[in-house]
This record gives C-alpha cells, structure tokens and sequence, in this order.
C-alpha cells in the first residue's frame, strides 16, 4: 500500500543498564523528546501506540503498559494501542501508527518503544527471550540446539542456553555454523561485523557500549556459544525510542522543511517452508522495495537486526545486499562500514547501541530520521537520501515470527 506519512519529530533515551528507572521516567524520556522535535504539544497528538514486550515478565506491569506510561506525562483520553511482537514490537508499532495516519484516521500519531530488561534476577531477563518461541515445543527446540552444537563440536554451546544467556544466542549459533559449513564463511568475517559496529557505536552518545573493538579483540573475548563470542551478541538493555508521525497537511502545517516520509513499510509473519525457499525476510524485503520504487543499491543507510553478527551477515543476504552466501565477503571488503558504498548500522546496531526489545525498532527508525536530514554528527552517510529499517523477532520452526521492513525518503 502506497503510504503517505511523514516523520516529524523523533527521540530517544540513551541505551544502557538503569535499574534505578523505571518504565514509566524511561518512556517519557523519549515522548518528550519527541515531541519538542517536532514542534508540537501533547495535546496534538491523536493516537498512540507502544511497542513493549517484557514489561510483564520483567517488571509485572501487564495489560496497560502504554497507558501507563503515557498518563506518566499526562497524556490520556486518546486511543492507546499495545503492540507485542516480540523484537518487532516496536517496528510494528511504527507499522500500525504509520498505517493510521495513512488511511487517513489521524493527522498525529504517536509510535513508542520501550523496554526494562535488566533484572537483579538474570534468569528473569532471559525468560523474555525464551518466550518468543513455540513453548510448547520448548523441550524438542532445546534438544535440537544441543544436538547441533554436539554436532559442530561446540562445547560452550552445548549448556547454559536460557539459564546463562538468551537462548537466541543458541539459535544464531546454529544458523552461524551452518553457514560456515555452506558457504565457507569464516569467524573472523562475524568479528568483523562487531568491529565494525563498535566503530559506529563508539560514536553514538546514546549508545549503550562505546568502546571501540579490533577483530582480534572480537575473537578473542570469551566464547559464548561456538563460533559467537561475547561481543558478537547483543546486550540486553533499558530504554525508549519515540516516533512523531503527521499527514502531508500536518507536515505543512507545521512548515517541515526537511520532511522523512515513509515511503514503503511491510510487515510479516513467517511461515513453514524448506531451507532453499525464500522466507519471511526474502519476501518483506522484495515487497518493501517494490513499494518504494528502489532497488538495493538505491539504499543510502541501513538500520537492521543484527541480534548476533552472524544476523547481520544473513540480512545482508535476504536484503539483496549481495548474493547469498557473499555477506561475510560484503563486510570484509568493507561496504557495510562508514565511507564504505552502504553503511550498515551507523548507530553501533544491537550489538553496541544495545537491545532493549520493544524499543529496538523504533530506535533504527530513530537513527534513519536524523541520518537522512544530516543530524548524526562524526557518523553522518554523506549525501543519504533514503534509508531502510529491518527488525525481526522470534522464531518458529525455520523462520523468523514477525518481520518488519521500512523504507524512508528526505
């Protein structure tokens, strides 16, 4: 579907460990923010949705988490929608906010994400990633990764999955090997994604790991689960991003100068189908390109999932940034990085601009905006003219559970 929105304003909170706040101050942080960007008042805005998806496991707040946050700063009386899909929770929310203001229903809408993931109980944290799968094939998913990881020799992997780290981690180990094993892609390629996003990340100020990594320093850190180590995993994390977004009339009434409009955004889920086939991603990333009328190569800056380095590497692939089974060679000759042809991340990605699940995709939406009006500072893409946002959650089967992939304009 042709859409029509425009991004007016966004924020965001710095990404980190902040136990001592909470979800609602969290959440505001990036409302406000948000809103002083676009120029507006609260009172203009018409709907809301919020993308969160551990609040009930983490914290205990279930049901009204939107709501709850948004009354925070005095926001009520307009719809407020949750959305929870997973890692895709708050992509989905800018999905549906974006399709509002599409159909026509609201001139200012609100998209936020935002998620408290740090717990004094670790296991608490990790049962939110454990619960994005099928639980109730939860004792057969286990055995699989143990088997693999048996398999492949890989003795850190083989235990600990869901107890000592995200079982997600497992799960991108497995697909790791496999693509090795396929397509000779190599462990120093994988570093090199987390090398490269610590350079990015070293320049974010709201990035929740700043120091920057050689590939060496990447293979050497502790082994996680055969062949990630600790840097090629995301961090969980606490945080929130925000999103304004106003009709064509709104944006000129509000004499936006430098309008981000949202030109394609599609939004999956995954499905049964054989390792060959094209899945979830293949098929979000040929429809979303269609819609905006670009190709890959007319990419300027890419925000994508990159939960695990391997991740990066396999979008990539299905985005049509290279041929399948070339994206450990894509990164190695450098495309992906800053000054390369199609930099990749620019905010540090997952890995080092960190993971807090609902906040995740509105955070690259975040990043987009301000590359394509040329407000990112020592990271800024010369010249970026439009941008894409990949953000995926959960896993059944062969494929992921929820995709979404956006595509913006200046």
């Amino acid at each position: 579907m042709k859409q029509n929105a425009i991004v007016a304003g966004v924020g965001m909170t710095h990404f980190g460990k902040h136990l001592d706040i909470g979800l609602k101050a969290i959440g505001a942080e990036a409302v406000q923010a948000a809103v002083k960007d676009a120029g507006i008042s609260l009172d203009d805005i018409q709907a809301a949705y919020v993308g969160n998806a551990a609040a009930g496991l983490v914290t205990g707040q279930e049901c009204i988490r939107g709501q709850v946050i948004l009354r925070s700063i005095g926001l009520g009386r307009i719809p407020v929608v949750n959305v929870e899909n997973a890692c895709a929770s708050g992509s989905t929310a800018f999905h549906q906010a974006t399709a509002m203001v599409t159909a026509g229903a609201y001139d200012v809408v609100l998209c936020l994400g935002a998620e408290k993931l740090y717990s004094e109980d670790r296991k608490k944290s990790f049962s939110a990633f454990s619960g994005a799968v099928d639980v109730e094939l939860m004792q057969i998913i286990m055995e699989n990764l143990q088997q693999s990881a048996a398999k492949g020799g890989a003795s850190a992997g083989a235990s600990g999955a869901g107890e000592k780290r995200s079982m997600f981690m497992d799960i991108y180990a497995m697909a790791a090997r496999s693509h090795m094993e396929r397509y000779g892609t190599t462990a120093a390629q994988y570093a090199m994604v987390s090398a490269k996003n610590s350079r990015h990340g070293s320049m974010n100020p709201r990035a929740q790991f700043r120091e920057e990594l050689t590939v060496e320093q990447v293979l050497a850190s502790p082994m996680i689960a055969e062949p990630l180590t600790r840097p090629m995993c995301s961090p969980i994390g606490d945080g929130a991003a925000a999103v304004i977004l106003v009709s064509e009339r709104k944006a000129r009434e509000l004499g936006i100068t430098k309008p981000v409009r949202v030109v394609s955004t599609i939004l999956r889920s995954g499905w049964d189908h054989g390792l060959d086939e094209d899945g979830c991603g293949d098929v979000c990333a040929r429809e979303a390109y269609e819609d905006a009328g670009v190709g890959p190569s007319g990419i300027s800056v890419i925000e994508l999932h990159d939960a695990s380095a391997p991740g990066e590497i396999f979008a990539y692939e299905y985005l049509g940034l290279c041929p399948k089974g070339e994206g450990g060679k894509l990164v190695q000759d450098g495309v992906t990085r800053l000054g390369g042809r199609q930099p990749v991340n620019t905010s540090g990605g997952l890995l080092r601009k960190g993971h807090p699940i609902g906040a995740t995709g509105a955070a690259q939406i975040v990043e987009l905006t301000e590359q394509l009006q040329g407000r990112s500072g020592a990271r800024q893409v010369a010249g970026a003219r439009v941008a894409l946002a990949q953000n995926g959650g959960g896993n059944i089967g062969t494929d992921v559970a929820a995709m979404c992939i956006s595509v913006l304009r200046i």
